[in-house]
């Protein structure tokens, strides 16, 4: 008859009262059944750490880099800062491939193709590899007149792109949503006629935290379309924050994780070097790397004036 313990429970089937059971024996693999235990083999699946190898703490100290230990993490930024900063006169100055196509539609006065584009830019981005870096932009583009969504499927994309394959089409549609609830682009990203081009940039930097639309892609889209001439917009911050490579790699070089103070060291850092504030988005992102992406302007070389300006600064 079976018996119940204090637990309610058959005294058989009770963790706390039955009686402990002993091990059963492990056969050691052969048809004798010996009783003796086999060894339990390591898993040949080991997970591996490894980190990213960084030059070593050389004593180099800098008040503009707090973050930074080693002369060469610092000539580093002072070369990525300096193409950064080429990059930009490049994009205002002589835009090639495809930013000259944007900036060709908004002289001829059609900067809703020209705001389109550059989204399909700063959205994929440019390759890397390849002979044309906008091969994969080009492949995904369609006119905005058309009402339609680019197919990515397949489309190449560069190493700054915004798409998650996951998340399909689904950011263009909010962008042609955000789009539309404003009339267009251009009364979208026109804002308030009084705006200055920074409260321009701000507002519109807010305006556009879309779906899959993250702060490296905005900040690019941005800072293009005022360089490329579409729109007066001028940043007015970093606008450093979240997960993004760029917030990370500038917390490692300022050497603070606050987003305020993060601005602040940002911004003293591009003034004492006297560069664009936009130059450092680029520079700290491409720093972080194991080697440069030239996004758009391949064979671009870094602007000796401001590698030496930022060296100088640096007390290099």
């Amino acid at each position: 008859m079976p018996t119940f313990c204090r637990h309610n429970r058959f005294l058989a089937n009770c963790p706390i009262c039955s009686p402990p059971r002993a091990p059963a024996a492990r056969r050691s693999g052969s048809r004798s059944g010996s009783g003796t235990a086999t060894r339990k083999q390591p898993s040949r699946t080991t997970m591996r750490v490894r980190q990213v190898e960084r030059p070593r703490d050389d004593g180099f100290r800098s008040q503009l880099a707090p973050g930074l230990k080693a002369s060469a993490d610092a000539e580093r930024l002072a070369e990525e800062i300096a193409f950064a900063s080429a990059r930009l006169a490049a994009l205002a100055g002589s835009p090639s491939g495809l930013y000259g196509d944007a900036a060709a539609l908004a002289r001829e006065g059609d900067r809703e193709e020209a705001t389109w584009l550059a989204l399909l830019i700063a959205y994929l981005g440019p390759l890397e590899e390849g002979e044309d870096p906008f091969a994969g932009v080009r492949a995904a583009r369609v006119p905005w007149a058309g009402g339609s969504l680019p197919v990515l499927d397949g489309v190449a994309l560069g190493p700054r792109t915004a798409h998650d394959a996951a998340r399909g089409e689904a950011t263009f549609a909010a962008y042609r949503a955000w789009a539309a609830r404003a009339g267009s682009q251009a009364d979208a990203f026109t804002g308030e006629a009084a705006w200055s081009p920074e409260r321009r940039f701000a507002r519109l930097y807010e305006r556009l935290a879309l779906p899959g639309l993250g702060r490296d892609a905005r900040f690019e889209l941005l800072a293009t379309l005022g360089l490329l001439g579409v729109y007066e917009l001028t940043p007015d911050a970093m606008h450093l924050g979240g997960p993004g490579e760029t917030t990370v790699a500038a917390k490692r070089v300022l050497g603070i994780g606050d987003t305020l103070l993060l601005e602040r060291r940002a911004a003293e850092l591009a003034d004492v070097c006297a560069v664009p504030l936009a130059a450092l988005d680029v520079a700290l992102w491409n720093w972080a790397r194991p080697a440069r992406a030239t996004l758009g302007f391949p064979g671009l070389e870094p602007d000796d004036d401001a590698s030496s300006r930022v060296a100088h600064a640096l007390g290099l």
